[in-house]
């Protein structure tokens, strides 16, 4: 392989940095036929951080990564096999747990993966012993055998797909840093250079440790929020006698550690209880890094007490350089929000190899074919917000990140500590008064719960331990549920995302037709409930504080070019609060002085105590009886203060968000930020909507038309547990096997306790590829199970909400969210 002479004056598609994830966006353009490619590089192919990292290739991972890392290991097979050396050898991998709740949490995690066909075993340390002699079981709970994978090494990858891509027609230049990048009308136009510039259609910062400060450089400035944390590994001098080249390499999660063979020896590494922040000079020197043995060193403790053979071979090197980091601990793929054709591929949080692969072609079939072929959502770029990219919350937050690697998380019941109290609603120090437990979305800070019982002070507010049964909380959560359903309960819910669109006559009206799924075109102070679609019918706004970013991106890449349509981000101009329950409409009647006859799914501007002009819902969104109320922020004190005063004579209460999910689930509606799918069925995104099918175009139509002819290949099922024990089983959290008549046909999105049913209840995709009719759910004989950690529990399945008093506001007027209609399957 040689580095191009000179730079050419254009390319379709400039790729910065050739590192591992570089060359493989490069290499899989070129297989795609995409040829006119240039891979820019500031110093040598590979000379990053590269060089430097495990190289495990663990598909025990979430689906949504498996199928990524799942491509990448069958991409390092294949080349290896063609005789182009990568490093790659699969020798399995081992996943051990020392205390219980990691034992349960493999076991979940077994469960998971055995329904998204993933070849696995479950071994007890006797077993474990006999497949890895080397290991000290003797404090092991058990572990998970993946026998698929593996391990390579990154900067022979890096070499092997440059060359290939080279090969193709791909111009590598090393040597060659990219200075700035050029927009026109927000469109990648032009690349600067240290050899020149060079025009383009599609730009990908793929530059690693330095994506955040690429990015910056741009017209319009594009935000990749990574920092870099240390990271040591250390290898040893060759094991003479003992042959260690065919065992599995073994994450020790409870030890936070990694072993591997490496070179007839062993290399291993781990992530220490807190991460230790690279500041951006020190990134400039990072093949210099001093070492930093005191913060090693529990590490390797561990590392000999569970490989007793560290104790006898020397250590031959020891490695320490920054990798980067991202605020959530996952990938960053996808075009920017900001620059159109402006690709990103980077974050890999601490080991570039596993994902290279599939996140490399991703990338290239997205600028190909201008979608992914795989299902990236949880990686999109576009999930972050301004924020995330400040250098000194990243510097914050990548100390937890670099340790959650292998933290124990706990669902529901696993928050972040560092970088909080950043977007907060106006009520946050009343609510955190009033006993508020806070978790944090968006890096909104969104109370989960209420502890009545709380003294003050910080430790109060925070989250107790975690379990995989029943969680401290219950009873909290469980006495809020049953305010909403007999009393009234107050929610803030400020941290929603809120838009407003205007028009100086109807466009706003066709604007919207066009993007919405369902007929915006009503009487004025009328609400609609619609789904947002892209082009495969999919949900668009699914949680609307996670897709801040996803919906102002699209309304924007939508507006009409003559300017007719504008839109703002409005979202922290007003705090919004549901007042929850049958004595909601008392409660808002002596508030605002009138006698509260807003029918449902309308909106009246009204006076609530000395504030004029308020926006109130005749709707919530906890699926109970009762009022949003749009408050500009600086009313929101006196309006909480008020609800406050006067719902002390209606048992007014406090309500956190896991309140709001169970009254949700129970009546069979997803939750906001439930991981549904990104293609979906009519039923499935219309649940309760009447959808315009027959007339009118609007993005995604045809996508539904179709799959409605073609038949539903997936359905949405509703689950309720029988004979399960709250006090004692292991509760569900998402994404456990579904089992009909003994075979796996699902998981579950989402779970939740039903107070009215005193059950346990989830929700889950049920699929079968020659479609699902009613009869295949809710058949005679047709037994459906949920697997918790290996105990499989029998459920009782329907394709509607469960039976369960309606409770209303008056004796003359019902007002429930199922009776909203809704698309007939044929």
């Amino acid at each position: 392989m040689m580095s191009a002479s000179y730079l050419p004056k254009q390319a379709r598609v400039v790729v910065c940095g050739a590192g591992v994830v570089g060359t493989s966006v490069a290499y899989h353009l070129a297989k795609r036929g995409c040829v006119d490619v240039v891979l820019l590089e500031s110093s040598r192919v590979g000379s990053g951080t590269s060089w430097h990292g495990s190289g495990l290739v663990s598909q025990f991972r979430s689906p949504s990564e498996r199928n990524l890392i799942s491509y990448s290991a069958q991409l390092y097979e294949q080349l290896q096999e063609s005789g182009h050396n990568v490093g790659w050898q699969q020798c399995g991998s081992l996943n051990i747990a020392q205390s219980k709740n990691r034992w349960i949490s493999l076991r979940r995690f077994y469960a998971q993966s055995q329904a998204t066909d993933l070849d696995c075993q479950l071994l007890t340390p006797k077993e474990i012993s006999e497949l890895h002699p080397l290991l000290n079981v003797d404090d092991i709970q058990g572990g998970v055998w993946v026998p698929s994978d593996g391990v390579a090494q990154s900067i022979l990858l890096c070499n092997t797909l440059a060359k290939l891509a080279q090969q193709q027609g791909v111009k590598i230049i090393e040597n060659c840093k990219v200075n700035y990048v050029h927009t026109n009308h927000e469109t990648v136009s032009s690349i600067e250079t240290a050899k020149g510039r060079i025009d383009c259609e599609y730009f990908v910062n793929c530059s690693g440790l330095w994506s955040h400060d690429v990015a910056l450089n741009t017209d319009t400035p594009v935000r990749v929020p990574i920092h870099a944390a240390l990271h040591t590994y250390i290898t040893t001098k060759t094991v003479d006698d003992v042959n260690i080249s065919h065992l599995p390499f073994v994450q020790d999660y409870d030890g936070r550690i990694y072993v591997r063979e490496w070179k007839k020896g062993l290399l291993a590494g781990g992530h220490e209880l807190l991460g230790k922040p690279v500041t951006p000079r020190q990134t400039l020197e990072f093949q210099h890094m001093p070492e930093d043995w005191e913060r090693f060193k529990p590490l390797y403790q561990m590392m000999k007490k569970r490989f007793p053979l560290f104790g006898r071979v020397a250590i031959e090197n020891v490695y320490t350089a920054p990798e980067n980091f991202t605020p959530d601990g996952k990938w960053i793929v996808g075009e920017s929000p900001e620059v159109k054709n402006y690709f990103v591929g980077c974050g890999m949080n601490g080991n570039s190899v596993p994902g290279a692969g599939g996140l490399g072609k991703a990338l290239a079939d997205w600028i190909v074919d201008g979608e992914s072929a795989y299902y990236v959502l949880p990686f999109d770029i576009k999930r972050f917000i301004g924020l995330h990219n400040n250098k000194k919350f990243l510097s914050e937050r990548v100390k937890e990140i670099a340790a959650k690697q292998y933290t124990l998380k706990f669902p529901m019941q696993s928050e972040f500590r560092l970088a909080r109290k950043l977007r907060c609603s106006p009520l946050y120090t009343l609510e955190e008064a009033a006993g508020g437990v806070f978790g944090e979305r968006m890096c909104c800070e969104r109370a989960l719960y209420f502890n009545p019982y709380s003294k003050g002070g910080n430790a109060a507010h925070i989250m107790g331990p975690g379990t995989f049964g029943k969680p401290d909380w219950f009873d909290f959560v469980k006495e809020e549920v049953i305010t909403c359903r007999t009393g009234v309960g107050l929610i803030d819910l400020s941290s929603l995302t809120k838009m407003e669109l205007s028009s100086n006559g109807t466009e706003v009206v066709s604007f919207l037709q066009l993007l919405c799924a369902n007929d915006v075109d009503v009487p004025v102070n009328y609400i609609v409930q619609t789904g947002m679609l892209n082009d495969h019918g999919g949900y668009f706004m699914v949680c609307p504080t996670f897709q801040h970013t996803r919906i102002k991106e699209w309304l924007s890449r939508h507006l009409p070019m003559d300017g007719s349509v504008a839109f703002n981000d409005v979202t922290s101009m007003y705090t919004v609060l549901n007042v929850v329950g049958p004595k909601s409409k008392e409660l808002m009647a002596e508030l605002t002085c009138s006698d509260m006859n807003l029918p449902p799914f309308t909106c009246r501007e009204m006076n609530l105590g000395y504030a004029s002009e308020i926006m109130v819902l005749g709707f919530t969104n906890a699926a109970e009886p009762g009022y949003s109320i749009f408050v500009p922020s600086e009313y929101a004190l006196h309006i909480y203060d008020r609800l406050r005063a006067v719902g002390r004579d209606y048992g007014l209460r406090n309500v956190g968000y896991y309140a709001v999910r169970f009254l949700r689930i129970e009546k069979f509606i997803p939750f906001w930020g439930e991981e549904m799918d990104c293609i979906t069925t009519p039923y499935e995104v219309n649940r309760g909507y009447k959808v315009k099918l027959e007339k009118d175009y609007f993005i995604g139509k045809m996508a539904l038309l179709k799959q409605k002819q073609t038949g539903v290949k997936r359905r949405l099922v509703h689950f309720t547990f029988e004979n399960h024990d709250l006090e004692q089983d292991y509760w569900p959290w998402g994404k456990e096997p579904i089992l009909r008549n003994g075979q796996i046909v699902g998981l579950t999105t989402s779970s939740g306790y039903g107070v009215t049913l005193d059950k346990l209840v989830c929700m889950g995709f049920v699929h079968k590829g020659t479609g699902v009719s009613n009869e295949f759910v809710t058949g005679k004989n047709v037994k459906f199970e949920i697997d918790l950690a290996g105990k499989k529990c029998p459920v009782h399945a329907s394709l509607h909400p469960p039976k369960i008093p309606v409770i209303t506001l008056d004796s003359t007027q019902q007002y429930s969210p199922k009776v909203r209609g809704k698309v007939q399957i044929h």
